[in-house]
């Protein structure tokens, strides 16, 4: 069985989604002629917690989707709450792999050659971004939203009843060779500065912490702070069950143009009607820089195509999220199945799948796992909306502050969910952020 993928504001490509019974929508002001106070235009996890912060400040939110609730990338991530993944991509440690990795088709990282004049751009931006000055800024500022990311994410946990959906089983990351451990840690030394907890562990710790593991790994790091959900699109569905009561509505419908006037707003769907907004939010995963281009701000994102299989539970007993740095992909156990996943395709948003690379990374499983059953498992596609930076897009449009933009969190979009949906309250409401946001600002291209 494939995965899906989504198609937000994309007029070419076919309806795919189907709306859960669960999701069905109380009808909208708007069709009562009235403005809508919040629209936001993205039903995954970053609209899904935006619309909960507002909802629960007193604001009236609707949330534009063209599938459903979290039914697309926000769905089949590796459900992780990574609080301690500060470092941006375009780090030392990654432009030294690059040529080993793009030599391989398979690999961590692949670009079809056909992609790579569009991409060239965002490459060279991606190489600017790790000279060391514009690598401690994103740094920091990473540091400084995962701080907040993890207070929110247990106080929105708490308020909408999902504590349960935690797991704080920490993580596992393995090492094939003593060379490949030593690389790792001038990254480990930098989590460090920011107070981040982890342990070096041997070969016989690892039999301990993941019993049935290879004995090509000869050693781990293991950090004790790193939380999984039990399932992400069930989490996400979960806290917009939540944000419902708080009055959230939901309008299945695919946005295809979005304008600023004096009132706000104004929102065209593809079957031709309009929808006005005192306040907007493009929360729209990869498909965000489209609209923003209507608005005048062109912002250098790009499409991580990210590949997956989920086995059933019963395929290993995996204790806790293992991470395969050397090779671009984890192993999370779900409540719903075992998913073995990661590495990154620079394809673009138009490309057909290529599900190879999900069937590569489960052979590279069965090795480093070799009691795994690979039976049953179902593959899945899906976008990460990525920044040259690694740095999220958190801040007001050109020219309207009635517009907000919430994208391009790439890898930590479940991690930095709920921050976000804290700042994005902040912008809407006029107050003081918790954090600086110039460091996330719309204009800092």
């Amino acid at each position: 069985m494939k995965g899906s993928t989504y198609v937000q504001g994309n007029s070419k490509s076919p309806e795919t989604g189907r709306l859960p019974s669960s999701a069905l929508r109380a009808p909208s002001p708007f069709e009562q002629g009235e403005a809508e106070d919040v629209a936001i235009v993205g039903g995954g996890i970053i609209g899904v917690c935006a619309a909960a912060a507002l909802a629960e400040a007193g604001r009236k939110v609707t949330i534009f989707d063209r599938t459903g609730i979290c039914e697309e990338t926000s769905s089949g991530n590796a459900a992780a709450f990574a609080f301690s993944d500060v470092l941006p991509l375009a780090h030392k440690g990654m432009m030294r792999q690059l040529p080993k990795w793009l030599a391989d088709p398979l690999g961590p990282l692949s670009i079809p050659p056909a992609y790579l004049p569009k991409l060239l751009p965002w490459l060279i931006r991606f190489w600017r971004a790790g000279a060391p000055g514009k690598y401690e800024a994103s740094l920091a500022a990473q540091a400084g939203m995962m701080k907040l990311a993890e207070a929110e994410w247990m106080g929105l946990l708490d308020r909408s009843g999902t504590r349960g959906m935690l797991r704080e089983d920490g993580s596992l990351e393995l090492y094939e060779s003593e060379a490949e451990f030593q690389a790792g840690l001038p990254g480990w030394a930098t989590r460090e500065r920011f107070g981040i907890g982890f342990s070096h562990v041997g070969r016989e710790e690892l039999a301990a912490l993941q019993p049935g593991l290879s004995p090509r790994f000869v050693k781990g790091t293991f950090v004790p702070g790193w939380k999984t959900v039990a399932d992400p699109k069930l989490l996400g569905k979960a806290v917009w069950a939540h944000a419902q009561t708080e009055g959230a509505r939901f309008e299945i419908a695919r946005i295809e143009r979005v304008a600023t006037n004096p009132e706000g707003a104004a929102l065209t769907l593809a079957d031709g009607t309009t929808r006005q907004a005192r306040h907007l939010v493009i929360a729209a995963g990869a498909w965000s820089h489209l609209l923003a281009r209507q608005l005048g701000d062109r912002i250098p994102l790009e499409t991580e195509r990210g590949y997956n299989t989920t086995l059933p539970t019963s395929a290993f007993d995996v204790k806790r999220m293992l991470i395969f740095s050397g090779h671009g992909f984890v192993i999370t156990p779900l409540e719903t199945g075992l998913r073995v996943g990661g590495a990154v395709e620079l394809g673009g948003i138009e490309r057909p799948p290529n599900y190879n690379r999900s069937k590569a990374l489960l052979q590279k499983a069965q090795k480093f796992l070799p009691g795994l059953d690979p039976s049953g498992g179902c593959e899945w596609m899906g976008f990460r909306p990525s920044l040259p930076d690694s740095v999220p897009v958190i801040g007001h449009a050109s020219g309207n502050r009635s517009v907000v933009y919430a994208f391009g969190h790439g890898h930590l979009g479940l991690t930095q969910a709920a921050a976000t949906g804290r700042l994005i309250r902040e912008l809407v409401l006029g107050q003081t952020p918790p954090i600086d946001l110039a460091p996330f600002s719309p204009h800092r291209f």
